[in-house]
């Protein structure tokens, strides 16, 4: 699967894109590029990192961008558990106990493209513990490990917005959508963390089957068959269809009892008089269950597979467990290295603020455009499909979008919801192909466990039709659902 893609190591390649970041930044001082924030009206300008004093912020805060970079923390937190969980051998008996055959292909992609749709609910967990998972599932039917994650990876990230269930983003952006609205004196309800669900829902189902139809077109057949180790996955590939013992199913008989017990205290504590994990007012969005959702989750992976171990008799003392825990840290060794430069990046893309100076402007250009409801709101999608390359926060990013683009739809006829409802999907379908995702680290460290010559430009060659073809189809069903005027959603 060498790539033919002549791109550096990815180390070396958001090394770059900081050189790039300060040379822009320098150039865009000079010439006093500047902004107004149409919420608050306050001038920004660009910052130049090579001015004195963005070269003394940089020299204060190299470190600091390294130890702040908020993907770190969560993916070193949530390796434990999965590190656990396979080194343990509870995985690799999940696969043996739920498939019978390698004929389950079918059953596996589609499993792993529903997950990540619908992973959005815990926040970003599914792009830690869904993509070594996804791997190793692959590999246990035959199939490429890489394709697993990089169908793990599309799902999650094409489909950010599109879910059967209310997620954590829903009542973020339906809050900033209420404020815009204001402006131009529409009534505060107008929009809700449901006012678009109806739509994301039927979204669901058609971004599932366009992701599988690609995988299993374009995707399967370009890697071809995978014939080295199993790197991250585990030693799936030569024991998944061996027949469980008594012992390894009495394990998971004890390990099913664990995790049940394990989910119904966490139901009780969040969900009962017993709330602790509530917010203050008793609500979820800001909750202590919210804030530590990916904690919780790899909490229970990990006990799961400490309990698994004990009692299939892999495990008999505790260093074996700290062994299981420090086994990711030799995999993460590659990611921290990547993660330095990234963070680098990222910080000096904030401080500099390009992001916020560029998307204004460029929204304010498409401000003055009138060509239709139709025409602007599909410009729209791609405005917001074009913005997402360079500022992959939505909450960050609809903060000020909302104030340019909102008033400007409403006076056009056209109600907050709908616009809501454009901005979310150019919002998502570019977050695969985007350099400046805070997860891209990650993805391509855990395609170097297969291929050690993974690069960002082997993942845009097997991602960028996911975007493309997500695009056009969610924006058409976008249009059919505008023209026949049915609700968006509750």
């Amino acid at each position: 699967m060498k790539s033919k893609w002549r791109m550096p190591h990815p180390a070396t390649m958001f090394l770059l894109l900081t050189l790039v970041v300060i040379f822009l930044s320098w150039i865009c001082d000079i010439y006093g590029m500047r902004v107004q924030l149409p919420q608050t009206g306050e001038e920004i300008r660009v910052q130049s990192l090579l001015s004195p004093e963005g070269i003394r912020w940089l020299l204060r805060n190299v470190i600091t961008n390294f130890t702040g970079f908020a993907p770190l923390g969560m993916v070193i937190i949530a390796m434990f558990g999965v590190g656990v969980a396979q080194h343990s051998g509870f995985i690799d008996a999940c696969i043996r106990r739920g498939l019978r055959n390698r004929q389950e292909k079918r059953k596996i992609i589609i499993g792993v493209i529903l997950l990540g749709l619908l992973s959005n609910v815990v926040g970003d967990a599914g792009y830690i513990i869904l993509l070594p998972i996804a791997a190793t599932l692959f590999h246990s039917v035959g199939l490429h490990p890489v394709a697993g994650i990089i169908t793990a990876y599309a799902s999650v990230s094409c489909g950010y917005s599109a879910n059967i269930m209310l997620t954590t983003l829903d009542p973020l952006i339906a809050r900033t959508t209420q404020e815009a609205s204001l402006i131009e004196g529409a009534p505060q309800g107008i929009t809700g963390p449901l006012s678009n669900y109806y739509f994301m829902l039927v979204s669901t189902f058609l971004i599932a089957g366009i992701i599988y139809w690609i995988t299993r077109r374009s995707l399967l057949p370009s890697l071809g068959d995978y014939h080295g180790n199993t790197g991250a996955g585990g030693n799936v590939g030569s024991t998944s269809y061996k027949q469980l013992s008594h012992k390894e199913r009495r394990a998971l008989t004890m390990t099913a009892l664990v995790a049940l017990l394990y989910m119904a205290l966490i139901f009780c504590l969040t969900f009962t008089s017993f709330g602790i994990l509530r917010g203050v007012n008793g609500g979820l969005i800001h909750s202590p269950f919210i804030a530590g959702i990916l904690f919780l989750i790899s909490l229970g992976i990990g006990l799961t597979g400490m309990t698994y171990g004990f009692s299939s008799g892999r495990y008999r003392k505790d260093e074996d467990v700290i062994n299981a825990l420090a086994q990711p840290m030799k995999m993460l060794g590659v990611y921290f290295v990547i993660a330095f430069f990234a963070a680098q990046m990222f910080a000096c893309f904030e401080y500099s603020r390009l992001d916020k100076c560029l998307a204004i402007w460029g929204a304010n250009l498409l401000s003055a455009v009138d060509l239709g409801a139709i025409p602007t709101l599909v410009l729209f999608i791609l405005f917001s499909a074009v913005v997402n390359l360079i500022m992959v926060s939505a909450t960050a990013k609809w903060a000020f979008m909302a104030f340019i683009f909102v008033p400007m739809f409403a006076r056009m006829g056209i109600s907050p919801d709908v616009t809501q409802c454009a901005f979310r999907i150019g919002d998502s379908v570019t977050n695969p192909i985007t350099p400046f995702m805070f997860y891209m680290p990650l993805v391509l460290t855990y395609m170097q466990q297969y291929n050690t010559h993974a690069t960002y430009g082997s993942l845009v060659k097997y991602t960028w039709r996911y975007s493309v073809y997500i695009l056009i189809a969610w924006t058409l069903l976008f249009i059919l659902w505008y023209i026949t005027d049915l609700p968006l959603g509750l």
